[in-house]
């Protein structure tokens, strides 16, 4: 197998690849490659999607199941909450089709959002009561309006 530009300079092969489109030099693009790049891409944006939906999820998890926390612990979650949300929203607004993935991103994140809550909640501090794994809900209690409601922090 030869090394092409692709293998061993990736900035310098989009370079050449983007010039040869603009000059609608069709016949000499890698398309295995570009293919790849583009099925990258679009995997890239729905990861993206969803690790924000994962972080955003948990932090209202944590606002909502241990009713007992200190204000200071609840403030870094309030703003996780707003600067997750709103690369939730972004991601929505830059790539309007992942509006068609945003019930499945849910549905993939929302599982790891309340494992990295229940986790973290058993880090607790300061005499803070530990919630029981059971008292974080097995399915997502927020409707997709309430995740992308800038005013919704679970309580």
């Amino acid at each position: 197998m030869s090394n092409t530009l692709y293998d061993y300079d990736l900035q310098l092969w989009i370079e050449q690849t983007i010039s040869q489109l603009k000059n609608r030099e069709f016949e000499s693009l890698d398309i295995e490659n570009l293919i790849e790049e583009l099925v990258d891409l679009g995997k890239s944006e729905k990861n993206a999607l969803r690790s924000n939906l994962m972080i955003l999820l948990a932090h209202l998890l944590k606002l909502t199941v241990p009713h007992d926390v200190p204000d200071s612990m609840k403030g870094s979650w309030y703003s996780s909450v707003v600067e997750h949300r709103q690369r939730v929203l972004n991601n929505l607004v830059d790539t309007p089709s992942l509006q068609s993935f945003l019930r499945e991103a849910i549905a993939k994140a929302y599982p790891q959002g309340r494992k990295l809550a229940i986790k973290q909640g058993k880090l607790g501090k300061f005499g803070v009561r530990v919630p029981e794994e059971s008292e974080y809900p097995l399915i997502c209690p927020f409707s997709i309006e309430q995740i992308l409601d800038e005013d919704f922090y679970g309580l």
